[in-house]
């Protein structure tokens, strides 16, 4: 009889399975690989690894630069496989107890609700309104009155794809006592980040990624911003040796090449806002604002149009049995000639040419 955790069986899992799609536009992912300069001095890096040792410097030289970019010290800097790593360790520094209570909105990152299970926390889920918006006083009374540990809010939102202003941030940061994770994970597509607020709030904290407009997503590296308190807790909860050496030194060049990436994230922000006016065109859709590199849309037959993409070969996340995303379908950005394509299968589906 083997002795599992309590309640190990009943935890939710994310599914991660996948086809090998013709068009992939399902995962959020960046569309394109690396620049070939980028890749060449990565490569070069990669090289020279000494494959024997345990990971050192490079650790600190990754924390080094980004500090650097964000006028911090390396002592307000944690890095962890991906931003999702990071969320989890904070969900386990700030959990740990039902009567320590984590508020996130919802729909948002789907993966809140699994790491409030996990961290022994109870989960506390604010309701978007009906077009995704958040009432940030109604956000700020359900912190209060849970007396929660952890507030969170991913901006901007995935899966909805909208994002508050700096204001709006700052004003929730001013009205929140407790640790505040700002999860930023699709910033570079939006361009307004909030981690000037960090010496002003030192329970704010600020999660990015490398997976997104860095396309990182096969390396697994994110990091963390905040008060180096708050760093040296949720240092606590990781492993030594936790990052590999192959992934910090290729987050590494890509962080000192960054400015190469800009026509990439450029090119993905043009595709957003150029499928955002196509796919309004079509008077069945409800097509939502997005400040990221995916765009989401609301249509009666959300389930047969995914089951018609399938069948093409092109990958799209069906969210439409999820609760208060029913029927919607979320589209990541991909090259142009693919978004051509799966615009025009939806047109032809929606038309009844399909």
């Amino acid at each position: 009889m083997l002795n599992y955790r309590k309640g190990l069986k009943d935890m939710p899992s994310y599914d991660v399975v996948d086809r090998p799609w013709t068009i992939k536009v399902n995962a959020n992912e960046c569309n394109m690989n690396m620049p070939p300069l980028v890749e060449e001095r990565v490569m070069t890096r990669l090289s020279r690894v000494a494959f024997n040792r345990y990971p050192n410097e490079e650790y600190d030289d990754l924390r080094d630069q980004i500090a650097k970019n964000f006028g911090l010290a390396r002592d307000n800097v944690l890095i962890g496989s991906g931003s999702s790593e990071i969320i989890e360790k904070l969900f386990h520094c700030f959990g740990g107890s039902k009567s320590h209570k984590i508020v996130y909105p919802q729909p948002s990152f789907s993966m809140y609700a699994i790491y409030a299970k996990a961290a022994e926390a109870e989960g506390v889920p604010v309701d978007l309104a009906e077009d995704y918006s958040l009432d940030l006083d109604t956000f700020i009374a359900a912190v209060r009155d849970a007396k929660a540990s952890l507030a969170v809010i991913c901006n901007p939102n995935n899966p909805t794809g909208n994002a508050l202003s700096l204001d709006q941030v700052e004003y929730l940061a001013q009205s929140i006592s407790c640790a505040f994770l700002l999860d930023e994970a699709y910033i570079e597509f939006y361009g307004q980040s909030a981690y000037r607020l960090l010496k002003k709030y030192p329970n704010l904290i600020v999660a990015r990624t490398f997976s997104k407009a860095y396309g990182l997503a096969s390396c697994r590296v994110g990091y963390m911003l905040a008060d180096r308190k708050i760093i040296e807790m949720t240092d606590k909860s990781f492993m030594p040796y936790h990052m590999n050496v192959l992934s910090l030194v290729t987050a590494d060049i890509c962080y000192q090449m960054r400015q190469d990436f800009i026509p990439h994230i450029q090119i993905m922000v043009s595709e957003r806002k150029r499928m955002y006016e196509e796919l309004k065109k079509i008077k069945e859709l409800t097509v939502y604002p997005s400040e990221t590199n995916f765009i989401l849309v609301h249509y009666d037959r959300a389930n047969e149009l995914n089951d018609m993409l399938e069948a093409s070969g092109i990958g799209v996340r069906n969210f439409s049995n999820v609760p208060r995303l029913g029927n919607c379908l979320r589209i990541s950005m991909g090259r142009r000639e693919e978004n051509d394509t799966w615009l025009k299968l939806i047109h032809d589906f929606v038309d009844g040419r399909r």
